[in-house]
């Protein structure tokens, strides 16, 4: 079986002036895709002539494969290219699908034409054919690591200069949706202009008002056993949030904090480093290297403690106790 393509070999073929016949784009990864079709759109045909080369169709029940390569087999107008994006082919049944195999055997010299589907069934014979042929491309979410180099070279394309701490901050407090931290990169953008250098200090304040920010602040402020750093974002936290709303997710980060550092200790006990524990699902480098400096903070029996305490809080919390002051007493519990 042909291995998929991924955006950036499509990006490739694009930066050196020609692309494959057809396309299938598949996958999760929408906000990737949607990009990559923009830089097609966008670089593929010229702007001036768009209007008589770039078409998008919906694969529904009114529109028929046969008008499909019609449309595919048009020569080009005013332009060397013509570009078709045929959007939710997993909309088309597998005989109307059957029906385009004789265009991909035989494509238009002139013509991308690209599928799009975010479940295709590549048992049919339509998605066997384009697999084979070695022009399917996988869109899948990025987790982990793969996000730093994604924001990175979006950064670039912005017109950003975003040093490696700025983009871990970033990441850190946006998460891994690429169309969230894309909307932040904007940000920074229209804040700092096209060409300047950001880091950590330009990304936290854009962020500071950012509740994402505040909550992961606070597991590194307790992290590190700063009761007072700890209290003073805890109270930012509950007075923006509200000490009901806020209670339950502070209790949820914290279990989830605290089982971080356990596992980091554990792997560093076992002789791992930074690479070791990034490899962990929900753990980046740059986290996995906070980790290993905070865990050597916390003994064993101080994160079974805090696993006991926490679960204590989230039964009280539930029983009708007060927030304010219950939160206030298992934070100074646990920086001790």
């Amino acid at each position: 079986m042909a291995r998929d393509l991924q955006p950036e070999d499509v990006l490739e073929r694009l930066e050196k002036g020609r692309l494959d016949p057809f396309y299938l784009f598949h996958g999760p990864g929408e906000f990737r895709m949607e990009r990559v079709l923009d830089r097609i759109r966008a670089d593929f045909i010229p702007e001036g002539a768009r209007d008589f080369n770039l078409e998008i169709l919906y694969a529904d029940k009114k529109l028929d494969p046969e008008e499909i390569v019609g449309r595919a087999r048009s020569v080009p107008f005013m332009a060397p290219n013509r570009l078709i994006v045929v959007r939710r082919t997993e909309a088309f049944i597998a005989e109307r699908l059957a029906r385009l195999i004789p265009y991909l055997e035989q494509p238009a010299e002139t013509t991308c034409l690209i599928f799009t589907s975010s479940q295709p069934n590549f048992s049919t014979r339509f998605y066997k054919a384009i697999r084979k042929a070695g022009l399917a491309v996988a869109f899948n979410e990025l987790t982990g690591k793969q996000v730093a180099p994604w924001i990175r070279r979006t950064a670039g394309e912005l017109g950003l200069e975003l040093d490696r701490e700025g983009c871990d901050v970033l990441q850190e407090v946006v998460g891994n949706r690429l169309r969230d931290l894309h909307g932040e990169l904007e940000k920074l953008r229209l804040r700092h202009g096209e060409g300047a250098r950001v880091g950590a200090e330009e990304v936290r304040e854009l962020a500071v008002h950012s509740r994402s920010f505040t909550i992961f602040e606070l597991m590194n402020r307790v992290s590190v056993k700063d009761t007072a750093g700890t209290l003073s974002v805890l109270g930012r936290f509950l007075e923006e949030e509200g000490p009901r709303e806020a209670s339950l997710g502070i209790i949820g980060m914290l279990n989830r904090q605290v089982r971080l550092l356990w596992q980091a200790k554990s792997l560093a006990a076992g002789g791992e480093r930074v690479e070791g524990i990034a490899r962990e699902p929900s753990v980046p480098p740059f986290a996995a290297r906070r980790l290993l400096s905070q865990c050597g903070q916390w003994s064993e029996e101080a994160l079974e403690r805090a696993i006991y305490d926490i679960y204590e809080a989230d039964g009280r919390l539930k029983t009708g106790s007060r927030p304010n002051p219950l939160l206030e007493s298992l934070f100074i519990e646990l920086c001790r």
